[in-house]
């Protein structure tokens, strides 16, 4: 007499088993290559560039901090140096707001002080020739001379009777010629390391996906505020949250590039599919 067939059943899922069942994470792209896959002489030339354009980053940081900070008055970089730096003080002319904010490092205080009062009683032409002009070519004429087209020529009175004018900020011309700049050349830098970031393998996608658009985002939102700022102060703020946003996305692009690259272990994703350590 035989035994019936004894039934199986399949072991008990979870909702967790289920679900990870059902969705799988997405498959690699045929095109993407790890920074594993990639031979090493790519790998010394990304990090080569990652090094110089951190390196120059943190120059230009601190250059805008230098330009900006210290306008109002006070210490550190404010939301008042923006709103002076792109509207004027308001309270005086654009030398005085220089001697009293970034450049005040430049000249002695009393050298400064006597400065100003002249600007302040008129700018005569007289005390001019016998007093200021002597003291301009010994302190400034080094970088005012008239030959970098980005700073105001000091050289001569006409040229320093335009900046003892009311500080107005910096005008639309200078504006527009400074954001042309900055977009042909931030876009270029911002591409070569999205580019190197491109080979980053980062779970889930929409994260790797913010962390490249997001820079370009920021840098539309930081020189539209430049021009929103003469209309309305408060968009100083958006200046400032421009700036971090595109400061931290770079930040988060170039640690997981160096880390991926020469610290972290090849995704288990790319391992399964082949990949590996290439020479």
């Amino acid at each position: 007499m035989s035994t019936p067939p004894i039934a199986l059943h399949p072991p008990f899922q979870s909702a967790e088993d289920d679900k990870s069942a059902v969705s799988p994470q997405p498959r690699l792209h045929r095109l993407y290559s790890h920074y594993s896959e990639l031979p090493f002489s790519m790998r010394i030339l990304y990090t080569c560039v990652l090094c110089v354009v951190g390196l120059a980053y943190l120059f230009a940081f601190i250059y805008l901090f230098h330009t900006y900070s210290g306008r109002d008055g006070g210490t550190g970089l404010t939301y008042e140096d923006l709103v002076i730096a792109y509207t004027g003080s308001g309270k005086g002319s654009k030398l005085e707001s220089a001697l009293r904010g970034p450049m005040s490092t430049m000249l002695p205080g009393d050298e400064a002080s006597a400065v100003i009062k002249w600007v302040q009683q008129g700018a005569d032409r007289p005390t001019y020739d016998t007093f200021v002009a002597p003291l301009l070519e010994k302190r400034c004429l080094t970088c005012h001379d008239g030959s970098n087209p980005h700073l105001p020529s000091l050289a001569g009175y006409d040229n320093v009777k335009k900046v003892t004018d009311q500080d107005k900020g910096t005008d639309i011309f200078t504006l527009v010629r400074v954001s042309h700049i900055h977009l042909f050349g931030i876009v270029l830098f911002l591409y070569v390391v999205g580019t190197i970031f491109g080979h980053a393998y980062v779970r889930p996608l929409w994260i790797k996906y913010v962390a490249m658009a997001a820079p370009f985002f920021a840098l539309l939102i930081d020189i539209s505020s430049w021009y929103l700022v003469k209309l309305y102060h408060p968009f100083a703020y958006m200046t400032m949250a421009g700036g971090a946003l595109l400061g931290v996305s770079f930040a988060f692009m170039w640690v997981t590039s160096m880390y991926q690259m020469w610290i972290g272990k090849t995704p288990k994703a790319v391992l399964e599919r082949g990949g590996q350590a290439i020479g």
